[in-house]
């Protein structure tokens, strides 16, 4: 008979532990050392012992005589999320996709299932959060139906690894992870011992198949998917889905992908009949701006390769406590804490009794630094009540120094603002050499944050 040991393991980081801690070794984090008991008599340890892809014994072999081959892709009728993804969906890969509850995650897979068995792909959505009937109303009302997605309704991962060897499906829909669980350990669904070997396991069926495997997680109050962070080692792709439940514009964002880039951004609108790429999300973001109001300006931000123009807002207020308040909606708020230093120290604006209120219109997220002239220069706009003409974008890199440096991509930036009717563009002096702007725009180089404002709000 297998004999059972206990442990304790983070919940955080997969930190292991004979006994109970308080704080956490690995992490530092307090009160997330969870008891876990497991059979120590299984084998279902060591499951890449043999080759990914052959099932033979591997051995060690010179990197020089390795032949390479490139991954074919599949590709999905929403071009948004072959770009996330990279070009499309690889074979035997494993991708993870989290967000809030109610965003939309399950829709999309549904559709996504849809889309590739109308290419004659044989499709098996495992759900384990709904019944087979559950799933097939919001088929119905998705408009969703071929003999090539086949629906599957169990949480027990041995039944499920009998069912994909029996179907030999071409895509596996993991709806979720949190709720599969393993026969052989002992502890809840949802725990780190449970989501670490499930997804083990998935991940083993997926690469000696060949068989590309999407799983669900949920995700915690922080909006960090829920388990611990070894989950998302695991996986080849990591996928969060984001946006408001109250508004109907979501955004897909690639944080780890072992097959493409991890700056890839989709936006999709979701309608009854569900979800719509939009082609142009510049557009969207732009459509409700007010015109005249002081402490806007547009960035045109780089989300991979695909520039994006957003509004940036900014709210500066005289204080009425001790200490002025800081707060950042889509930038960092370190960031914002850093440029008005600068324009404290470098241009005379007198901030340190101001309250400031950062925003970035849309629900988007900014982390380059070619944002950084265009949130000094709305600080200083709203700071003075002078409004920013509503014809220009404003690029650039800010120094501690006051200067502002080069950006890259300046080409595509200016001409996805040329697109959308912007008749001024303010960026790096160091960038307006070695390329031929678009027809209609006028190009203005600054070196400083001094020489910005005097650009864009006079004085």
């Amino acid at each position: 008979m297998a004999k059972r040991k206990t442990k304790f393991m983070c919940q955080e980081c997969g930190y292991e532990s004979p006994k109970w801690m308080g704080k956490c070794p690995g992490c530092g984090q307090w009160n997330k050392m969870v008891e876990e008991v497991e059979s120590t008599g299984s084998t279902r340890r060591g499951a890449f012992a043999h080759s990914a892809n052959t099932g033979v014994a591997a051995k060690a072999t010179p990197i020089t005589t390795i032949e390479t081959v490139s991954e074919p892709r599949i590709t999905t009728d929403l071009n948004e999320l072959n770009r996330v993804l990279g070009g499309g969906v690889v074979r035997g890969s494993l991708v993870l996709i989290g967000g809030d509850p109610g965003i939309g995650k399950s829709t999309l897979l549904l559709q996504v299932s849809y889309q590739l068995a109308k290419k004659a792909h044989s499709v098996l959505y495992i759900s384990g959060e709904e019944s087979m009937r559950q799933t097939k109303l919001r088929a119905d009302r998705l408009g969703v139906t071929s003999e090539n997605l086949l629906v599957y309704s169990e949480t027990n991962l041995h039944e499920i690894s009998l069912t994909i060897e029996n179907t030999n499906p071409d895509f596996v829909i993991v709806d979720s992870i949190q709720t599969i669980f393993h026969p052989e350990v002992t502890s809840a669904p949802g725990s780190v011992s449970q989501v670490r070997e499930c997804t083990a396991e998935l991940m083993r069926i997926g690469k000696t198949k060949g068989i590309a495997i999407f799983i669900v997680g949920h995700v915690t109050k922080e909006g960090s998917i829920a388990g611990p962070r070894l989950l998302e080692h695991m996986v080849d792709t990591v996928l969060y889905f984001e946006g408001e439940r109250h508004h109907t514009y979501r955004i897909l964002r690639a944080v780890k992908n072992r097959f493409g880039s991890t700056n890839e951004m989709g936006i999709f609108e979701m309608k009854e009949a569900g979800l719509e790429e939009v082609a142009n999300p510049s557009e969207i973001f732009l459509e409700e701006r007010s015109q005249g109001a002081s402490g806007s300006t547009v960035v045109a931000s780089m989300e991979g390769t695909r520039p994006v123009l957003v509004e940036i807002q900014a709210l500066i207020s005289p204080t009425s406590f001790g200490n002025p308040r800081r707060m950042a909606t889509g930038i960092d708020h370190n960031r914002v804490s850093l440029l008005m230093a600068v324009l404290e120290k470098r241009v005379g604006l007198l901030l340190a009794n101001q309250d400031a209120y950062l925003k970035v219109a849309g629900g988007v997220k900014l982390d380059e630094p070619a944002i950084d002239l265009a949130v000094a220069v709305s600080i200083a706009s709203s700071f003075r009540d002078k409004p920013t003409r509503a014809s220009d974008c404003i690029i650039g890199e800010v120094g501690l120094t006051g200067e502002v440096r080069r950006v890259s991509r300046i080409e595509q930036r200016v001409q996805e603002a040329a697109k959308l009717g912007f008749e001024r563009i303010i960026l790096p002096e160091n960038n307006l050499g070695g390329w031929t702007p678009p027809r209609g725009v006028e190009l203005i180089g600054v070196s400083s944050v001094s020489h910005a404002l005097k650009v864009t709000l006079g004085g």
